[in-house]
């Protein structure tokens, strides 16, 4: 867990990044950022770090060594020297700039950011932040003078929501990042974590509870279909019966999970070759034994949709006990739902 209590903004550095592809420059500034106003410190402080929960934590990596890493080097470089930030931030610059080659990433400000007194899992530590702001808004200003107004427009930045960014965390001699990427909708945004940070997720129980709620949820959603005939309702009574296998054990055990949550033979034998494809596919390295991350069910729970829709004219929530609603035809030909209940709340 993350706590910004009394953090320090001890150093920024911004430039300009554009897109190689499209034959846009890197537009370095000449210094680093002033930060004396007390107010613009905290106006980054918020548009920074108000986006991290710091519940999945990743590590960098390189196939060949991890000194050949680029980021993981320069970060290396400024922690071992903060005052060599801004000379190092122009290289972080530069290597954004060569990843950036998929036509549709779009040009941003680039910030690095130096911060103290991070608390991280207990530990008071020092922080490095890459945050790259691409999204601009349009805004008003107005001003009276002289009771006349006068109103002007301009583009910006919203502060109440970081497009990217990664936070890096000296822990002893080792580092623990965690990133924010809210405009990855397409393979071309994973040019942040995949080819300019070079990151892999640490393997703790917020990663593997994560990973398997989503492939069950994939399994449900989109696999089901293709073997059995089963009803909208009972795929979102498989996904009730997953989430509240998580939330009502501490530890999981994938066998004891899949008897109760699919109990028929056929179907947990299709889990299990979905299970297997899915992670070689993704190159995921998931135990069948692990301590069930709460934060994780939490994250989770939140996307899987127990919301059955009726044409335009209603929406059934489903929250469990399939038993209590049947499907039919009347002799009309008309498709039915029968609902059954004790209370009317």
């Amino acid at each position: 867990m993350i706590k910004f209590l009394n953090i320090e903004v001890n150093k920024v550095a911004v430039h300009q990044v554009g897109n190689k592809s499209l034959d846009e420059q890197v537009n370095f500034s000449d210094t680093l950022v002033d930060i004396s106003d007390e107010r613009l410190v905290r106006i980054f402080l918020k548009y920074f770090l108000s986006s991290f929960s710091g519940n999945e934590m990743y590590d960098f990596f390189n196939e060949v060594g991890i000194e050949q890493n680029e980021i993981y080097t320069l970060i290396k470089r400024i922690f071992e020297n903060p005052d060599d930030l801004f000379k190092q931030s122009k290289i972080i610059a530069q290597h954004l700039y060569n990843c950036s080659t998929h036509p549709k990433i779009k040009n941003g400000d680039l910030f690095i950011v130096y911060f103290n007194n991070i608390i991280i899992d207990n530990i008071n530590t020092d922080a490095i932040g890459i945050f790259k702001s691409e999204s601009k808004e349009n805004y008003l200003k107005v001003d009276l003078e002289k009771k006349i107004h006068f109103v002007n427009y301009d583009e910006g930045t919203n502060i109440n929501k970081l497009d990217k960014g990664c936070l890096v965390f000296k822990i002893d001699e080792s580092y623990k990042v965690c990133i924010i990427d809210n405009l990855n909708k397409a393979n071309e945004a994973s040019y942040w974590k995949d080819d300019f940070l070079s990151i892999r997720p640490i393997k703790n129980d917020y990663h593997q509870t994560n990973e398997f709620l989503s492939i069950a949820k994939q399994f449900v959603t989109k696999q089901l279909d293709e073997e059995f005939k089963i009803s909208k309702a009972d795929k979102i009574d498989y996904l009730n019966r997953s989430v509240d296998y998580f939330k009502s054990h501490g530890s999981f055990d994938k066998q004891e999970f899949e008897e109760l949550v699919f109990e028929d033979k056929g179907l947990i034998e299709s889990f299990r070759t979905f299970d297997q494809a899915y992670r070689q596919e993704n190159e995921i390295e998931l135990y069948d034994n692990f301590d069930i991350s709460t934060q994780a069910v939490k994250k989770q729970a939140r996307v899987f949709k127990n919301v059955l829709k009726l044409d335009k004219n209603f929406h059934i929530y489903i929250h469990g006990n399939a038993d209590l609603i049947t499907q039919g035809i009347d002799e009309n030909g008309r498709k039915y739902y029968k609902i059954f209940y004790e209370e009317e709340n």
